[in-house]
């Protein structure tokens, strides 16, 4: 049994909005044991719409459509059904009394192109949207589904829970589920994980996969079983081998950042870190903030030079004079400063060139100054751009991780 997810809208192709419908279907499948095939974002164009429907149904049991279900010329999504499925349009007077009912009752006026919701291909089954104006429908065509959503995420997902994947279930027979779990790694490399894991990557079930992140790979288990208690029973013994193979490479599972497994563990032993970097723009400050737990954040600094660090630090000019911001000695007075000036049991400093483009740049500075003394971290290559920041910030956080697994588990 094969599935295709259809996103409808221009603004997709454009990246005006982000398409986060996908994914989260897609999730939900799995729930059911539906295996997905393929996901198609298409434009508002009738033509090519028809078209990626026609080719969907080609190849797949179940479609499922997102967007294009509001009143104005552009939602194009009823129309494009029918023409996929040989069907005519037609005004469905009932859905027509209901869409108006739901104006009335939040006192909204209705529109006369509203009317076009209740336009339906001939032979839709209605999936009534309690929580918005455009209904949903799904249309049987030689043995398969086509199911047409709106594109608002909170109608979307509403339909979703409540109506088509009890639908699918019962239609399919669907006792089957899927179930993932997620072992994520920093500071190794997508390549050398597969290396490690080769012998995994070739089984059926549960399958072994690598997802590349900057700075990060995670390793995939999925498994298919009837139960979820049988999907887990298939993936632990995978998962054990796995962890023993990568070790403390494995920071965290599933959703789990880089920045919420420092943080909780520093709470568990009420600590605080503080960090101090001219190189992520403020990146790993955010994260750090964003998963800070029971205290654990002190604060950050953006220092732009070095007179800036200085100053602001309180570093003696005795012992900073003539060094470079970008330097292991200047990342170590600034690592060992931010722990007075803050407060923290561990300061991070992170110093890299003002402009890692240049011919001469000088390579990215790691210091660590902890309870048991300074640490330094391997300079870096400054890598620029996004995925450079995100290296720097998860070797940086690992540093820390590191260091406490070294502490504490010699302890």
């Amino acid at each position: 049994m094969q599935a295709e997810i259809v996103t409808i809208g221009t603004e997709l192709l454009l990246g005006e909005i982000v398409d986060t419908n996908s994914a989260w279907i897609a999730q939900q499948l799995t729930t059911i044991g539906l295996n997905l095939f393929y996901t198609t974002t298409v434009g508002d164009n009738l033509g090519r719409i028809t078209d990626v429907l026609e080719r969907a149904l080609d190849r797949c049991d179940v479609v499922i459509t997102t967007g294009g279900l509001g009143p104005t010329l552009d939602d194009m999504t009823r129309e494009a059904v029918a023409n996929a499925t040989d069907r005519e349009l037609y005004l469905d007077e009932e859905l027509l009394e209901e869409i108006r009912a739901f104006f009335g009752q939040r006192r909204f006026q209705m529109t006369s192109n509203n009317n076009r919701q209740a336009e339906l291909p001939r032979g839709a089954e209605v999936i009534h949207n309690p929580v918005g104006t455009a209904p949903a429908f799904y249309v049987e065509h030689h043995g398969k589904i086509i199911i047409s959503l709106p594109g608002v995420p909170h109608e979307m997902r509403y339909l979703m829970e409540h109506e088509v994947l009890p639908l699918l279930g019962e239609r399919y027979g669907l006792r089957s589920m899927i179930k993932s779990r997620v072992l994520r790694t920093c500071g190794i490399g997508e390549s050398a994980v597969g290396a490690l894991i080769v012998d995994f990557m070739e089984l059926a079930n549960p399958t072994v996969g690598t997802r590349a992140h900057p700075g990060q790979t995670d390793v995939c288990i999925t498994a298919k079983a009837d139960t979820e208690a049988e999907a887990k029973a298939l993936i632990a013994p995978i998962e054990a081998t796995i962890r023993e193979r990568l070790g403390d490479r494995i920071f965290g599972t599933d959703q789990q950042t880089m920045a919420e497994i420092v943080s909780q563990e520093l709470a568990k032993r009420g600590q605080r870190v503080a960090v101090l970097e001219n190189t992520s723009q403020a990146e790993l400050a955010q994260q750090l903030t964003r998963a800070a737990a029971a205290g654990a954040w002190a604060g950050g600094l953006v220092v732009a030079d070095r007179d800036t660090l200085v100053r602001t630090l309180g570093i003696d000019d005795s012992t900073s004079a003539g060094l470079e911001l970008a330097s292991q000695e200047m990342a170590d007075l600034a690592a060992q400063a931010l722990c007075e000036r803050l407060g923290a049991q561990y300061g991070l400093a992170i110093l890299g060139p003002a402009d890692p483009t240049a011919p001469d740049a000088p390579d990215t500075y790691f210091a660590l100054q902890t309870p048991q003394g300074l640490v330094r971290g391997e300079s870096r290559r400054t890598r620029e751009g996004a995925v450079g920041r995100a290296w720097l910030v998860h070797l940086g956080l690992d540093m820390i991780r590191q260091h406490l697994l070294a502490v504490y588990e010699e302890a």
